[in-house]
């Protein structure tokens, strides 16, 4: 559970100081998905910049200089990797061929210590799972739908991924994790966010919420490109069934519940108790589902609010004890 931010400045017209507001608005709103670390990447001359502190998003300054046309953020609630070695944290440096890139990742993949194996990714000395996949591109030589399909069907979990290159061109690679993009075409820019919770945040903080705009649509499978003139194209890959303990697309399960076990282990940190994540699961909710919840305590209580109301109050109680 973390979160991916940015947008894209095709027509130059939005005043810096704008879009330097909306980068901050972005990574602190974006805080509600993770705090453990944040960071930024851009492009600054022909280089691929990338900033990133093992700090929560609202005791960093993010100020991409004048002239940025895209900022691709992430803020990060760790699963793997130690956030203080800050190599471990996003967004992560690529090299495909002659273009440089950074990527970031939202979920958790499951087979990354396979994909070593399997894949002959070379050993590295960051830790974190995301890397695998950014490794995967770099295989390929080359950054293009082809390589980011390639990699989409090989990594195994949930997972959104956006990818920046050295020509500001961003990408999106929607799986199973959640993403908003909206175009306000008037004034030239793209923004995306995780949630349309953070989206709306955002948004609201800097004003922007009261342009007209429009929401890009992107499914499970999706590859968008969005170049540096706005104009957009798009890819699939071929999404694997999600994979939960209630619904196993593998005969072995040994990962069944992996997605499961970091709901319940870091649900505190958003001040939702365990036993009634436990007892959405147990009444097949699925793992997206409850994690777009924490993110939105309303859509918490009303879920809640309907178990109780399907297993009577008495039951309900009893249920919640027994966790």
């Amino acid at each position: 559970m973390c979160s991916l931010f940015g947008w894209l400045d095709y027509q130059g017209i939005v005043p810096y100081k704008i879009k330097r507001k909306l980068t901050q608005a972005l990574a602190n709103a974006a805080e509600e998905r993770g705090t453990d670390a944040a960071g930024i990447s851009y492009v600054h001359g022909n280089d691929v910049v990338i900033f990133k502190r093992p700090k929560p998003a609202h005791k960093l300054h993010f100020n991409p200089p004048e002239g940025t046309r895209a900022v691709m953020g992430h803020t990060r609630l760790a699963t793997q990797g130690d956030v203080k070695q800050n190599f471990n944290n996003h967004p992560f440096a690529g090299f495909a061929g002659d273009t440089s890139f950074a990527f970031a990742h939202n979920g958790v993949l499951w087979n990354d210590k396979e994909l070593r194996k399997d894949k002959l990714i070379p050993e590295t000395h960051i830790e974190t799972d995301s890397y695998a996949a950014c490794q995967l591109i770099e295989q390929q030589n080359k950054l293009d739908f082809d390589s980011l399909k390639y990699m989409a069907e090989s990594v195994e979990g949930n997972f959104t991924f956006t990818v920046l290159d050295d020509s500001n061109s961003l990408y999106i690679i929607k799986g199973s994790n959640p993403m908003c993009l909206l175009h306000f075409k008037d004034i030239g820019l793209y923004v995306y966010a995780s949630t349309e919770s953070i989206m709306k945040n955002a948004l609201k903080r800097i004003g922007l919420h009261k342009f007209a705009n429009e929401r890009i649509k992107t499914d499970e499978g999706d590859i968008l490109c969005i170049n540096r003139n706005g104009i957009i194209t798009r890819s699939e890959f071929e999404p694997k069934l999600y994979r939960s303990k209630y619904m196993n697309w593998y005969d072995d399960s040994s990962y069944y519940n992996i997605h499961e076990e970091i709901l319940l282990a870091y649900c505190g940190c958003y001040g939702v108790d365990s036993s009634d994540v436990e007892l959405l699961l147990e009444y097949g909710y699925t793992s997206d589902e409850i994690e777009e919840m924490l993110s939105d305590h309303s859509l918490l209580q009303e879920a809640l609010r309907d178990v109780k109301y399907m297993l009577g109050e008495d039951v309900y109680e009893s249920y919640c004890g027994a966790f």
